[in-house]
């Protein structure tokens, strides 16, 4: 036991792991005997040892960037990941680049970052731009592929409202081709027949899926497929998908960057349903910082806390 404490080192963890795995406050305090107080601010004190030992890491080599919705008052944060070892590096509040110079210029190990994955939002690939020199942007293909498919569902909207709100058609036009049945592709073709403008959009943004969908693809393959990626694209500039061509043209590196690269902000995802489970275990965070503590014992550390038994 430690001096001036009651309780031994071992029972703390205990009390920490319980409230930790979901035990709630109400029904330590009936199965060991101590004050809520108590548990939180054992909890809070193995919390702040967590993320102690984080204290002072550099950058890693590769980062995912990407936001999510924290509070109502406060608005988004910025989640950063370090895609390598599976861990997140920090949360931040806020997703401008004015909300977030401050943490940007005293980041330590900005100049050995690689490879930034992200999704296709211009502000953050300025913030790449600016605050990390040496660093590639990789587009993640997941945000990509939804931005195709969004796209594409807008204007059959615009072509046919009535059928648009089909449950069944729904669920046709946004599977890849390759996945869909022999009978699901005739009754696609039975539907797109009086269509010609809808048919010919539907079998561009398939074709464009193809290409989105490869990776790790060595740069022979590259130089044949990406004439092919140029030329579907000036095709899509003078259709009404214009404004997804003009967005896939301005994008055109890091989209083609995914074909080498085999990391996404799946990783990223992952970790932000985590932290809505923590939310709602908690009931929300009115504190931005004690949510952060919280985040980075849970999903930014990795270590083992030491026993005295």
């Amino acid at each position: 036991m430690e001096p001036r404490r009651r309780a031994t080192q071992a029972y703390r963890i205990e009390v920490f792991e319980a409230h930790d795995g979901g035990v709630s406050q109400r029904k330590l305090t009936r199965t060991h005997r101590i004050g809520s107080a108590t548990v939180e601010r054992w909890y809070q004190s193995f919390v702040k040892q967590r993320v102690s030992e984080l204290s002072g890491r550099s950058c890693p080599q590769i980062l995912g960037i990407d936001e999510h919705f924290f509070s109502r008052k406060h608005g988004y944060a910025t989640t950063l990941v370090d895609l390598k070892n599976h861990k997140v590096f920090d949360v931040v509040l806020g997703r401008s680049e004015a909300s977030l110079r401050s943490f940007l210029k005293r980041l330590p190990g900005k100049e050995q970052v690689r490879v930034i994955v992200m999704d296709l939002s211009e502000t953050y690939r300025q913030i790449a731009r600016q605050y990390f020199p040496n660093a590639i942007i990789v587009a993640d293909r997941f945000h990509v592929i939804r931005l195709v498919n969004q796209h594409f569902m807008q204007i059959w909207k615009q072509h046919d409202p009535v059928g648009r709100r089909n449950r069944g058609l729904i669920s046709l036009m946004r599977r890849h081709h390759w996945k869909l049945s022999r009978e699901q592709k005739e009754r696609l073709e039975h539907y797109l027949a009086p269509y010609p403008v809808l048919r010919s959009l539907y079998a561009a943004r398939q074709q464009l899926n193809g290409f989105l969908v490869q990776k790790n693809i060595r740069a022979k393959q590259i130089k044949r497929l990406l004439p092919q990626l140029l030329k579907l694209l000036e095709q899509l500039a003078s259709s009404p998908a214009r404004a997804l061509a003009g967005t896939l043209q301005s994008w055109l590196e890091p989209i083609v960057r995914m074909w080498r690269f085999s990391k996404s902000n799946g990783i990223t995802e992952g970790f932000h349903t985590k932290m809505e489970m923590l939310s709602r275990r908690a009931f929300g965070f009115r504190n931005f910082e004690n949510y952060r503590l919280r985040v980075l014992a849970q999903c930014g550390w990795n270590g083992v806390i030491n026993r005295v038994w």
